[in-house]
């Protein structure tokens, strides 16, 4: 029996783990990898057109799938460009392993072609980060990386030369064969009584969910029953948190509703569970503050903290409910969700198709992408006013899932995320919410939709601008500088790529485009030309942002920006 070589054992290992496909852009390095995986129908190889597509696709796939996702890149600048969409990954916390393909490891350190050194280039990024140094080494550093991905749902990187993929394996077989292991982690019996006890002694409790509040949405409900509590949701824990909750008050934050924001400022308690929400100067300064989180690092990260126990969040929720009282009064409850409706309604009536009106308002094209769209689209949004329209207008009901680069912040993460999730779930609907600017700056991938057959919808919210960008400097009282966009006819753009592309320029075009996007049999982009001049404020508007929006607004008049002002006194800032 002819050995097998070191990079046909690496595909045995990823087959037997699960994995079904490795996201990447082919090169002499990878030569190894890709003819093993070419000669098998057990896995397969997914090109795009650049790495740091594979990397937020393969994440896209570990986020809806909770398995281990594969990407990889050949050496040099090719897994360098991974860096970015793993450092999403890595942030996102799904289990992502990158292939970092490395130049001969004879030529290590002599400066060869291409020479860099991943190991240490992706530290930063990743839990395990390590060359693989011999054939004999390879098994092992695989299956850390492999276990580290998942135990710790994070990235893991090896970086593996050309050369040794090609070398004769010494172990024949993959040498882990358990299932990813399913355990779960509860605070202590004493931990439980104490936080039962804080709870049970205080008289209006808000909730602030997060992602980690997934697979717990019915425990979740009950205890906001039990305590009589409003809950606020984070942007990642919106698709777990939102559906089928009467004490849903929506979000906090710089995208957030005003309901949210005054139900974690009225409150005498605030109780965080699943959430690493960072934005400090959205925390109560007078309420206790207690935390559940899986990771005690993140105990106390954000703000001061009165009590804080580690634990999953189903788990903890289940040993605490029998604990804890019935709460008697209602009124913050009730308060606070009378304030989402006024809030709600608000933001609706922004997304109504007026008569007469000449612009396209995106949130009245996301409203109707979310009435068209079917019942369990994976949606994903650019960072941006993509996100604050998607936080907003897209309903979650349970089954849709809403992708995005929330903790990172990257641009032009929603198209390469789109293919992730077509690529994993062929029968689903798949939607990315792209800006202009980020459709543009990973536009190439365009191809992979028309090359991998990738039924996957594109709706680009085209404005001419970093739309968000120019927000932040209006509210600094800065005049707008570099925020232009130059843009092509996207969908001109998408037509010579092989897909259908729609040009949306007025009103009454919205929701007949759209719905010839959804019902095509194919990748489709619209782009849709919307208002540049739509601003949306943060629930909590400063003294600060006060006059900086005052002093650009005089600012803008003494250059001769006037047809801006008079755009801008059209808005009510503070709605």
């Amino acid at each position: 029996m002819a050995k097998k070589l070191v990079a046909h054992l690496l595909v045995d290992t990823l087959v037997a783990a699960g994995v079904k496909r490795v996201y990447g852009l082919a090169g002499d390095s990878l030569n190894g990898i890709t003819e093993s995986i070419r000669t098998r129908n057990d896995i397969h190889w997914i090109p795009v057109r650049h790495e740091e597509t594979a990397a937020f696709a393969a994440g896209a796939e570990a986020h809806l799938t909770g398995n281990l996702a594969v990407c990889a890149g050949s050496c040099g600048p090719g897994n360098l460009h991974l860096i970015n969409g793993l450092y999403d990954c890595h942030r996102s916390r799904v289990p992502v392993l990158a292939i970092a393909a490395q130049i001969p490891s004879n030529e290590l350190g002599s400066g060869y072609f291409q020479e860099t050194h991943p190991e240490h280039l992706f530290a930063q990024c990743s839990h395990f980060s390590e060359l693989v140094s011999n054939a004999e080494q390879m098994p092992r550093i695989l299956e850390i990386a492999m276990q580290t991905a998942i135990s710790r749902r994070g990235v893991a990187v090896i970086a593996l030369p050309g050369d040794i993929g090609l070398r004769d394996a010494v172990e024949q077989q993959p040498r882990l064969h358990f299932p990813e292991p399913t355990s779960s982690v509860c605070p202590s019996e004493k931990e439980i009584d104490e936080l039962a006890k804080i709870l049970n002694a205080s008289k209006k409790i808000t909730i602030l969910g997060g992602a980690g509040c997934a697979g717990a949405h019915s425990e979740l409900i009950t205890l906001a029953g039990r305590l009589k509590a409003p809950i606020v949701h984070t942007v990642r824990g919106k698709e777990f948190i939102e559906h089928d909750n009467q004490f849903d008050v929506g979000m906090t934050g710089l995208i957030g509703f005003s309901s949210g924001y005054h139900a974690m400022m009225n409150c005498d308690l605030l109780l965080m569970i699943g959430t690493d929400f960072p934005y400090r100067q959205f925390f109560p300064g007078d309420a206790k503050i207690v935390q559940i989180d899986i990771r005690g690092e993140q105990l106390g990260r954000r703000t001061r903290l009165d009590y804080g126990v580690a634990g999953d969040t189903k788990t903890t929720l289940r040993a605490l409910l029998p604990k804890l009282d019935d709460a008697m009064n209602d009124e913050h409850v009730r308060e606070s969700v009378e304030q989402f409706r006024k809030a709600r309604k608000r933001l609706d009536e922004l997304a109504i198709e007026k008569p007469g009106e000449k612009h396209i308002h995106p949130q009245y094209v996301t409203r109707v992408l979310d009435e068209l769209a079917a019942k369990n689209a994976i949606f994903s949004c650019d960072v941006g006013t993509p996100t604050i329209w998607a936080a907003r207008y897209l309903t979650m009901n349970g089954t849709r899932r809403l992708l995005g680069s929330f903790n990172h912040g990257s641009m032009a993460n929603a198209l390469p995320q789109a293919i992730g999730a077509q690529v994993c779930h062929p029968g689903r609907q798949v939607i990315s919410l792209s800006g202009d600017g980020g459709i543009a700056m990973l536009m190439g991938d365009l191809l992979s939709l028309r090359q991998l057959q990738l039924p996957v919808k594109v709706i680009v919210f085209k404005n001419d601008a970093l739309a968000f960008v120019e927000l932040e400097m209006k509210a600094a009282g800065i005049l707008e500088f570099a925020t232009d966009l130059h843009n092509p006819n996207f969908a001109k753009m998408a037509e010579a790529a092989g897909l259908l592309g729609l040009t949306v320029e007025t009103p009454d075009q919205v929701r007949p485009m759209i719905t010839q996007a959804l019902n095509h049999d194919g990748p489709a982009l619209v782009e849709v030309l919307v208002h540049r001049q739509e601003l949306m404020m943060p629930p909590k508007i400063s003294l600060d942002q006060v006059t900086g929006f005052g002093l650009f607004m005089l600012k803008a008049l003494l250059s001769g920006h006037g047809d801006e002002i008079i755009d801008l006194a059209k808005i009510n800032l503070f709605r």
